[in-house]
């Protein structure tokens, strides 16, 4: 959606004076060129589109006369602009004219009582105010109609369609037809290239906003889908999923008047799932004890992950009587039904059983992947303060690919799909250089975890954790080698640096944790000490030599306890950081 809504092609005021019942034209031609000339009126209807849109600027000065309070936020109105602009709230208005709440004040209005359903989020309503002040229409902002996933187009993932379906509700609920009529077309456009999941989200805001043509086109596209009747009684309202149903027998060629019911077994698998929806795991062990019906025929953990509560799921999977990476219908994992879910109780629990984040859907999607294309970058950035609860878009993204990262596939695994190489390789740059900054703070006891670890070097920095000579390096390419020697080279080299972080947690705690707080610092710009202005150097060695006494102290800390636990009186250690308190040394 972000794309969608280009200024050039955004709608504006129109008008017309008329004449003897003819409309006047709005341009006129110079005598002396052929160039249309804009008349009187285009100009100050331009200029009175600017004035109005200043309204909406925080300039200091508040003339609204109302609020009305959006995600938590007040938002402030006119309702003289509002009410001439749009009949819902000219009506809305009219109503609460003589109400007690506008004479003593001015009138607040929850966004949430004014929409019989749906959702219009902050910067959807946004939007649509500064349509009906200025009639332009802005574009989407990015950081809520477009995902987290660099390699997504954003023309059909989960936060573009979430947003054109908002701004699709506002416009109807608010009655502004020349809006309804310009976001269907959008959704219509989203309606050939979404997967078939994120169709019904389109579907539902077309059938309440009573779209006929929307709602048809895609009853069509989830009608060829191979969406089971369960996912579609549970996303849909009951008469949508009905006509879906009644399409799917008109192409078998069956006569809706001549309905086949469901089966046996059909049956069985239906009644498992309300047990699990009403969270009732002992009625379903009886269901199952009484049918030749087992839980992965009947895609039971599959629906719990998608719809249960946290609790049941954990239950159905302590019953160890389901394979946790088993694929449903349509290819999907456990995980990945998760994932579309987005509750980290859910995912825990999976991983927790050993469900592998690795697992590709038929498209070529992780379920660290699914997640992202269903995260908006608003949510993901969002900072959690103390007491709050977490972030649950990035716990979710952070859990499923910290599993990928600790967890590499082995060294005879197929070739890595572009997506899960890239996650890895983030990994391993990573890795790369928290082993190399070990290597220059404390280098005799780094070469000893390198060494029982079997890495030799590291290679991000090569400036100083390759040793003269050696031609070994991560982003070499040899023509010689295949992808699943390379795919080989690629996971032996994360195994031996994991091992080698999990070395220095467990022998040196303090230098751990102390490298942990150096990582996130913005180490690139750091390690370039000679670059930037003479304040910019100052201000960076003082930053480094800050770093260099918490990582002095946190080793004095480890050497103590060592020494208590060995008896052994104190002597000078191997390792030394003279190197390190000359920065003109780790310019490199």
């Amino acid at each position: 959606m972000a794309d969608s809504y280009e200024p050039s092609s955004s709608l504006s005021f129109t008008s017309s004076s008329h004449t003897n019942g003819s409309q006047s034209c709005n341009v006129s031609t110079s005598p002396a060129s052929s160039e249309p000339v804009p008349s009187l009126e285009v100009i100050s209807l331009n200029k009175l589109s600017s004035n109005l849109a200043r309204l909406l600027v925080d300039d200091g000065a508040d003339y609204t006369d109302a609020d009305i309070v959006v995600e938590g936020v007040s938002v402030g109105i006119h309702r003289c602009i509002l009410a001439a602009r749009s009949r819902f709230f000219h009506d809305l208005f009219r109503k609460d004219e003589n109400s007690s709440s506008i004479k003593d004040g001015k009138p607040k209005y929850n966004m949430d009582e004014l929409i019989p359903h749906g959702k219009i989020g902050y910067e959807a309503f946004l939007i649509l105010l500064s349509y009906l002040y200025t009639g332009k229409l802005k574009p989407s902002p990015a950081d809520v109609s477009t995902c987290v996933d660099s390699s997504c187009a954003h023309d059909a993932c989960g936060p573009a369609i979430d947003f054109a379906v908002q701004l699709t509700y506002a416009s109807s609920i608010f009655q502004i037809p020349e809006l309804v009529s310009l976001f269907q077309r959008h959704l219509l456009n989203y309606v050939a290239k979404a997967l078939v999941e994120n169709v019904i989200q389109i579907l539902v805001g077309a059938f309440h906003c009573q779209l006929n043509l929307l709602v048809t086109e895609c009853i069509k596209r989830i009608a060829r889908s191979d969406l089971n009747c369960v996912s579609l009684e549970k996303g849909l309202p009951y008469e949508v999923a009905e006509r879906i149903k009644l399409v799917r027998l008109k192409s078998q060629g069956d006569d809706e008047h001549n309905l086949v019911p469901d089966s046996p077994r059909e049956k069985r698998i239906k009644r498992i799932c309300l047990a699990l929806d009403s969270d009732d795991v002992e009625l379903m062990k009886l269901l199952l004890s009484e049918s030749d019906v087992t839980l992965d025929e009947a895609n039971a953990l599959h629906y719990a992950a998608a719809y249960c509560d946290p609790k049941t799921v954990t239950e159905v999977l302590n019953l160890s009587m389901v394979d946790v990476n088993l694929r449903n219908s349509r290819g999907y994992t456990v995980l990945h039904v998760a994932a579309m879910r987005k509750d980290p109780l859910v995912i825990i629990s999976l991983l927790d059983k050993g469900a592998s984040a690795f697992d590709l859907t038929l498209d070529g999607r992780t379920a660290a992947n699914i997640c992202r294309r269903l995260t908006r970058p608003k949510d993901y950035h969002a900072v959690t303060e103390k007491g709050q609860e977490a972030n649950r878009d990035r716990l979710c993204i952070d859990m499923l690919e910290r599993e990928m990262w600790r967890n590499p596939p082995t060294s005879d695994s197929s070739i890595l799909s572009l997506t899960m190489a890239d996650d890895l390789h983030m990994k391993l740059l990573y890795l790369e250089n928290r082993v190399a900054f070990a290597r220059l703070l404390f280098p005799s006891e780094a070469r000893l975890a390198m060494d029982i670890a079997n890495a030799d070097t590291t290679s991000e920095f090569p400036g100083i954790s390759i040793p003269k000579g050696s031609n070994k390096n991560l982003r070499e390419v040899d023509l010689n080698e295949t992808p699943i020697m390379q795919n080989k080279r690629f996971l032996s080299r994360m195994r031996a640096l994991m091992k080698t972080v999990e070395m220095g947690r467990r022998y040196f705690p303090n230098c751990s944790e102390a490298l942990d707080k150096f990582m996130e610092d913005d180490l690139p710009d750091l390690f370039y000490l000679e670059k930037g202005t003479s304040e910019e150097q100052r201000i960076k060695r003082k930053r480094f030599k800050e770093l260099k006494m918490d990582v002095q102290k946190a080793f004095d800390k480890d050497k103590a306890a060592k020494l208590n636990q060995s008896g052994l009186s104190p002597s000078s250690s191997s390792t030394t950081l003279k190197d390190a308190a000359n920065p003109n040394k780790v310019r490199k």
